[in-house]
């Protein structure tokens, strides 16, 4: 275990051995030592010698060490290198605590990062390393509107295209972490972890709650009195040729510390730089891909103004702008990006925390008005603002792509729960009013109807996104049933849909009604730059809020569907009906599967059942849905027509129809029942209805074979080197003897009867529905051939020595005698069921 302790400015060694002072090496020796450190010595060792280098080597010989140090780390960001593995480093590995002691937010790392911080080093990151539509909308000439790249981006000679982002000590140590979550790496195949106990998750969890703490003040550098604060970035060179989005508002805390007369006279306000920077580094890159389009539209104050005060009808006094000269020019750009099921967990971590730290912002600053918002701390100010400032564009965005993209399986469940932690904020408040927290009894407080109805696309357009996946899932799956709970369940809250319909109405307040309000500016909240921008007048009326939240999301081309419409309630409807079904077909699962658990013996193990060489055949994944997961799925189906009934305010008479409907529909069998279809001169054609249900599991077309029974698949209850050989035994007696056989069919008389008993195959009614390219017979059904494939069968191996033995020692029968009773028994059984078809047919 690594001795490390907390790191002071005044503490210089943590080996118990007095050491001299080193002698200052050239950075390339000291670098080279190190890396061969790297190869030779354990991780345990190489993290203690990390140690003593960065606690008695000065800033100017870390400075070169530091950026192979973060590679060594996080990996390449190319994604060759895979570094120390964070994202599949678990806690049972050896290395778990000693990366974790090394990377925490007061460990060896983060001072090697402040002490270099303090000197003003700059570390180049290069943009074709950041995300899809960002890295385009640059190398296009669109600088984004985004303090995180102002002031900062070196244009080389060989253009756009090999641009680069100069960064600090801090940033670019935050981005190079965040990049490593998003970059591909090579890891090895078929690896298996829990992403939520990776080193990696954890060190997300403890960088949020160290820099965005819910209690008390980010803890301040240990090398902040060395040189002071970060010092406001000069203004953009005019030789970079970018056309920027508007005017940049330099940052409030900058303009708040500049003012102050000493550096150490608020060490909240001196410090509160990195909770934003380690906020905008994670944003932009966790939730930036999405298609260039979008990115445009989001990133333009100018044009969201316009497109306000044109469907508000406030007046263009203030907002005389043209539109920027970059909007709109670059090519569409879609990037091939599919978010991991990690990358959703992390960021659902991130949305989690985020609520706490909002919510932990005192009751005083949340009523208190906005003329004193100037005397509360810059940490303060960032809880306000931290939400619908940093967050809601881009996670709504996020979640629009992948409830668009996602596969539709239970894999979604991680972004589902990132969707749900995002609209019920409640659940992250620190107040301890019951034990039962999550009673579905207990309403949501009126206090969050603003957050309701300034989230209101989170609530309505997400909820429709959803019910488009869910009429396309297999509800009988009892995965995809939970998902369809746990939706229905959090909008059943008491008085969450109440809020919903509040925050509908007020959009769809008329337009007209609003003119009187032309003198007043708009600010959209989506609005990019630092929480502590310039002052804007603060808006106070629900309707433009709600207005601003979806017109900036949407655009002035919004065609805004509700979510309690006639359209949305009529697919809700449908949904209901997909329901049913899914509940009648997990009632005959169930009963099947009950009913051939029940069947289960030792002689059926032994193969002692059905003779039909389709019985083995399901259609579905029944074998793989127990008892309790059919169980489940009924359960879950049955709460969420309750919750959908409770949300809409469905009649029930209403849905007992719908019931009623769909179960009289299904017969004893209703899982064998045909999908629906029409027939055309071909055979049958698939409805949308019968596609819909074979997707849903809930119908399914009977398969049966009808090919050549000596060339069917072999068995589970059949011994392969038997059935082979034996295919081989009797093709070779069937080629040898045809014409004997032949003959023998041919015949008239009771012989011939006989031998068309034992090498023909009866006629068998169809079963099923058989498409009209299958009329026709195919040769095997009508030559008469001798079959041994029933003697490689485990029955057949285990019922021939059982009979043997029995024989053995009841009648004292020898092997020749035996044989030579088995086949007589053969010829008479074929004899008896001869004479017993004649007879059939004369009656």
């Amino acid at each position: 275990n690594l001795n490390f302790s907390v790191y002071s400015s005044k503490q210089n060694s943590i080996n118990p051995v007095p050491m001299a002072v080193p002698q200052l090496q050239q950075p390339s020796f000291l670098l080279a030592n190190l890396k061969a450190d790297c190869m030779n010595k354990s991780l345990l060792q190489q993290c203690q010698e990390l140690v003593k280098i960065i606690d008695e080597y000065p800033a100017k010989e870390l400075h070169f060490i530091f950026p192979w140090l973060v590679e060594t780390v996080f990996g390449s960001l190319d994604g060759v290198l895979v570094g120390w593995n964070l994202r599949y480093l678990q806690a049972k590995a050896n290395e778990y605590n000693i990366v974790l002691e090394f990377l925490n937010p007061s460990g060896p790392m983060m001072k090697l990062v402040y002490k270099l911080q303090a000197e003003e080093y700059k570390y180049e990151f290069s943009v074709s390393y950041l995300p899809g539509p960002v890295r385009a909308s640059i190398q296009g000439g669109v600088l984004p509107d985004c303090p995180l790249f102002h002031n900062k981006l070196q244009s080389p000679l060989s253009g756009l295209l090999s641009l680069s982002l100069s960064l600090n000590p801090f940033e670019y140590y935050m981005f190079c972490f965040a990049s490593s979550l998003i970059t591909p790496k090579n890891y090895p195949v078929g690896q298996h972890v829990n992403a939520s106990d990776s080193a990696y998750f954890v060190l997300v969890d403890n960088y949020l709650k160290y820099f965005l703490p819910t209690e008390g003040n980010v803890p301040p550098s240990p090398f902040s009195d060395v040189r002071g604060t970060v010092s406001p970035p000069a203004p953009r060179s005019p030789t970079v040729p970018f056309a920027g989005y508007g005017v940049h508002y330099s940052s409030l805390l900058k303009r708040h510390i500049s003012h102050q007369p000493s550096v150490n006279a608020d060490p909240a306000a001196q410090e509160i730089w990195r909770s934003e920077t380690l906020l905008q580094v994670f944003v932009e890159m966790w939730l930036h891909h999405y298609s260039l389009e979008m990115y445009q539209k989001m990133q333009s104050p100018q044009v969201k103004l316009e497109v306000l005060q044109y469907r508000l009808g406030i007046s263009s006094l203030h907002c005389s702008t043209p539109t920027p000269p970059g909007y709109g020019t670059l090519h569409t750009y879609q990037e091939p990006f599919s978010p991991t099921e990690e990358h959703v967990l992390v960021v659902r971590l991130l949305v989690k925390h985020l609520h706490a730290f909002s919510n932990s912002l005192k009751p005083e600053q949340i009523s208190s008005s906005p003329s004193t918002h100037s005397h509360t701390s810059p940490l303060e100010e960032f809880k306000r603002v931290v939400i619908p400032r940093f967050v809601q564009q881009k996670l709504y965005v996020f979640l629009q792509h992948c409830f668009g993209h996602w596969p539709l399986d239970a894999s979604f469940r991680a972004v589902l729960e990132t969707w749900l932690s995002y609209i019920q904020p409640w659940r992250y408040t620190t107040d301890k009013q019951s034990p039962q927290a999550d009673n579905q009894n207990r309403s949501v407080p009126d206090k969050w109807a603003s957050f309701v109805q300034e989230n209101l696309l989170m609530y309505t357009k997400l909820f429709q996104g959803f019910l488009n996946r869910a009429v396309r899932t297999d509800l009988v799956n009892a995965k995809n049933a939970l998902m369809l709970f746990r939706v229905s369940k959090v909008f059943a809250q008491p008085n969450l849909s109440e809020m919903i319909q509040k925050g509908e109405q007020l959009f769809l307040e008329p337009e007209h009604v609003l003119h009187h309000r032309q003198h007043r500016l708009f600010m959209t909240p989506g609005h990019g730059g630092s929480f502590l921008s310039s002052r804007q007048p603060v808006i106070t009326d629900s309707v433009f809020k709600v207005k601003s939240h979806v017109y900036s999301l949407e655009g002035q081309d919004c065609q805004y569907k509700q979510m309690f419409g006639a359209e949305v309630r009529n697919s809700v409807l449908k949904l209901v009906q997909l329901i049913a079904q899914a509940r009648q077909t997990a009632k005959s699962i169930s009963a099947h599967t009950a009913e051939a658990a029940a069947n289960q013996s030792f002689l059926s193990w032994l193969g002692f059942g059905s003779s039909d060489p389709n019985a083995s055949y399901t259609g579905s994944d029944v074998d793989d849905m127990g008892l309790e997961s059919i169980k489940k799925t009924d359960e879950y189906l049955d709460r969420v027509l309750d919750y959908l009934r409770q949300i809409f305010r469905l009649n029930t008479g209403q849905l007992s129809q719908i019931m009623v409907n769909y179960v009289s529909t299904q017969d004893d069998f209703g899982s064998k029942q045909l999908p629906d279809c029409i027939r055309g001169e071909n055979g049958l054609i698939l409805t949308d209805l019968g596609r819909m249900q074979i997707i849903n599991g809930l119908r399914r077309f009977e398969i049966d074979y009808q090919g050549d029974p000596e060339l069917q698949p072999i068995r589970s209850y059949e011994s392969a080197v038997l059935v082979r050989l034996l295919f081989r035994l009797s093709s070779l007696i069937n080629e040898r003897f045809a014409g004997e056989m032949a003959s023998l069919c041919s015949r008239r008389d009771f012989l011939g009867r006989l031998s068309r008993y034992y090498l023909t195959r009866p006629p068998v009614p169809g079963k099923s529905t058989r498409s009209p390219a299958t009329r026709h017979s195919p040769e095997w059904q009508t030559r008469p051939r001798l079959s041994l494939r029933g003697l490689g069968s485990y029955r057949t191996l285990c019922a021939l020595p059982l009979l043997y033995l029995l024989a053995s020692v009841v009648c004292s029968m020898g092997p020749l005698s035996f044989a030579f009773c088995v086949l007589l028994a053969c010829c008479l059984y074929g004899v008896f069921m001869t004479l017993l078809a004649d007879k059939m047919k004369t009656q």
